[in-house]
Parts: structure tokens; C-alpha cells; sequence
């Protein structure tokens, strides 16, 4: 049976019934009274709240259920963050009239995907995600308070995907501010060759392939670092640039520390000849990369985070696969309102993807293609 209900944006006056209701739906991971504040504030999210309908004018009843939908920024992806319908309207179709609003708000907001986290032990909301065509694409062990396992589904809203390509990929988290380069290798590494990033791996990578000096703090790394740092491990690595010469001077003012970067960079060169690694002065077409994760590398990228949360600051990223629409990338830097599957497969377009790969004023683009090794 399918009752009628209204469906709206959460207004401040419905936070004590969401609240209520939240405490009558789960004995643990609840969302908080804060939280529900935050997320009726918060404009890159979707509070969607169901009233029952007490009379045939359609005037508004009591609180039925929610849904929350969380945009993540820069990308193409929305997230079902929490969804909830009140017990005593079990068996009246909410369920499916909540995922139906949350999905028709991803949609507005132009968002190709959505996704949802679900426990193993609810096989009446997988039975229900599949029967709306979610798929599965990937489970997290002891994800929930109880230490029960989520299972992670998708669906695409606006058109089916055709041979999507999509590598295995670890994800990594990187540990400190200056080393993403370093996390994303160990991405790289991982599902190249097996090795599992010990504890001294991160900052081992980060000594050899930092060029000491960039932005305010701690330096970054060099394409060419990394590319060596690869090589080192047995891996193949090609580099990337459309710049020739000592990369992110524009970023520096201190004269000695230019000097610096000037050094390494030269360093970097006459190693990568030695080591006879392939460097191409030309720019990553999608082509190429395409091509790359079709015969099994991986593509560490430099964006720029200004799509992503503001900061115009140059950061690595793996990119875990692709389609016709999308690259998808692993972000190892959660922002603070992020969890990490927030950061795992992230769908990009292709147009704002080619414009996230342009750094600063010189509009640097730079990546290094990591393959399986052959170098005996």
C-alpha cells in the first residue's frame, strides 16, 4: 500500500521531531541534535522532510521521515548520507518515496551519481536500493558503531554507463599537510605490486621527491621525485609536464629559496636521465590517460583544490578509473566535513576535470604514470 505524503526542505521549527524521530528509528550511529542543526543550515545539502497528509486540503501532519543528501563539492557525486522513516508508516511506500526525493534533489543540483552506505544486516533496504537499480560497487568492514559492515551502493541518475573502466585501487590517507604525492604513490604501489604502505613509507617517498621549498611551509613533491621514487621500488613511471625548468617558482619570492628549487629540479633531471626515465615536455591528454588505465597503470595527477574546497593549493590525486561522462579520482585528504569513502572513486566530469589539472598562473599540468616494473 502507497499513502500520500509532502515532501520539503527541513525548516528550523522541524528540529525536535527530527530529533524524536531519529531516537524512535536507531539504537546507534544517530545523528545528533547539533547535526541535524548543521545540516538544516548547511547549503551544500539536501535535509528532505515527509509529512503524512491529515486531510484532503493536503494540509501537513506529523512527521513521517527524512532524508539527507550531502553535495560534495567540485564533483558530480551526492551523497544519502542518513535517511529515516517513522515505524508506524512501515508497509505505506516511504521508503521509496524518500529515495525518489532524494534522487530528484541530486538531480536539480546536477549530480550524475548517488550514493549510499547500507548495513549488511538490512535486507529490506538492500532488497528495496536494488529494486531502484542501485548497484553495488564496494563494502567497508566495521564501519558502523557496532562494528558491523556497510555495504556501498550507486546508481547514476542521468544516463547508464557503458564499459565503465575502473582500477582496483586502494585508497590511502595521506598523514601529514605536504604529503599527498607520497599517499598517492603508496596508492599506486599498492595495487601495482601488492606492497602495503608501512608506517615510514609516507615520509621516506616525501624526503626523496619534495623539492624543500613551494608554498608557505612544508615543500611539495616534484614529478619528477615522485617518478624516481617509484622507479626505486621496482615500479615504471613516465612524467608528464607542459612546462620545461624548475616547476612552482611562480609561488616562491625568497630568492635562496628559489635557489633551492632551482637545485633539485636539476638534481631530478640529470637523475632521470641516468635512470632513463621516459619525461614528455607535452600535456596529459585524456586520450592518453584513457589509454593508461585501460592497460592497467595508474595516473598520479596535480589539480588545483580550488573546484574542491577554495584554497587554489596544488595537491596529487590518483585516478581510480573512468567513462564515457567522468574520470574518478582518490583524494588521500579528507576535508574536515568529509568522511573518507567521500574521497574514494569521486566522480569528476571530463570538462572539470581538464580545468582542475591547471595550476597557478603559468596554468602548470603535470602527472606521472606508474606501471608495473620491468627493470632487470
Amino acid at each position: 500500500m502507497t499513502a500520500a505524503f509532502s515532501f520539503r526542505p527541513a525548516r528550523p521549527e522541524d528540529l525536535d521531531a527530527l530529533v524524536d524521530l531519529e531516537q524512535r528509528c536507531f539504537d546507534g550511529d544517530r545523528l545528533s541534535r547539533r547535526s541535524f542543526r548543521h545540516w538544516i543550515r548547511q547549503a551544500h545539502s539536501g535535509l528532505i522532510v515527509a509529512h503524512g497528509l491529515s486531510d484532503e486540503a493536503g494540509a501537513e501532519g506529523a512527521l513521517a521521515g527524512y532524508a539527507l543528501v550531502i553535495l560534495q563539492r567540485g564533483t558530480r557525486m551526492a551523497r544519502l548520507y542518513s535517511i529515516a522513516a517513522d515505524p508506524a508508516c512501515r508497509g505505506k511506500g516511504l521508503g521509496e518515496q524518500l529515495m525518489n526525493a532524494a534522487e530528484r534533489y541530486a538531480h536539480r543540483e546536477k549530480r550524475l551519481y548517488l550514493r549510499l552506505e547500507v548495513r549488511r544486516d538490512n535486507p529490506a533496504a538492500i532488497r528495496l536500493y536494488e529494486r531502484l537499480g542501485y548497484k553495488l560497487f564496494a563494502e567497508t568492514p566495521d564501519y558502523y558503531e557496532d562494528h558491523q559492515d556497510a555495504l556501498r551502493f550507486q546508481k547514476r541518475l542521468h544516463y547508464k554507463p557503458e564499459n565503465p573502466a575502473r582500477l582496483d585501487i586502494p585508497w590511502v590517507r595521506q598523514t601529514t599537510e605536504f604529503t599527498c604525492g607520497p599517499a598517492c604513490l603508496l596508492m599506486a604501489r599498492h595495487a601495482l605490486d601488492g606492497h602495503a604502505p608501512a608506517d615510514t613509507d609516507e615520509l621516506l617517498i616525501w624526503r626523496e621527491a619534495t623539492t624543500i621549498f613551494m608554498t608557505a611551509g612544508h615543500g611539495g613533491c616534484h614529478p619528477l621525485g615522485l617518478a624516481l621514487a617509484a622507479r626505486r621500488r621496482g615500479l615504471s613511471a613516465t612524467v608528464y609536464c607542459n612546462q620545461s625548468g624548475p616547476l612552482f617558482l611562480d609561488s616562491v619570492r625568497d630568492e635562496n629559496k628559489k635557489r633551492v628549487i632551482e637545485t633539485v629540479h636539476r638534481h631530478f633531471e640529470d637523475e632521470a636521465k641516468q635512470q632513463a626515465v621516459p619525461v614528455h615536455y607535452q600535456e596529459l591528454t585524456a586520450e592518453r590517460l584513457d589509454q593508461a588505465l585501460q592497460d592497467g597503470e595508474v595516473a598520479i595527477v596535480l589539480i588545483s583544490t580550488w573546484r574542491l574546497d577554495g584554497r587554489k593549493a596544488p595537491h596529487w590525486v590518483v585516478v581510480s578509473g573512468a567513462d564515457r561522462e567522468c574520470f574518478y579520482i582518490h583524494d588521500p585528504d579528507p576535508a574536515d566535513d568529509q568522511v573518507p569513502l567521500d574521497c574514494q572513486h569521486v566522480p569528476i566530469s571530463r570538462d572539470r576535470f581538464e580545468q582542475m589539472t591547471r595550476y597557478g598562473q603559468s596554468r602548470l599540468r603535470t602527472a606521472v604514470i606508474v606501471g608495473k616494473g620491468d627493470l632487470t
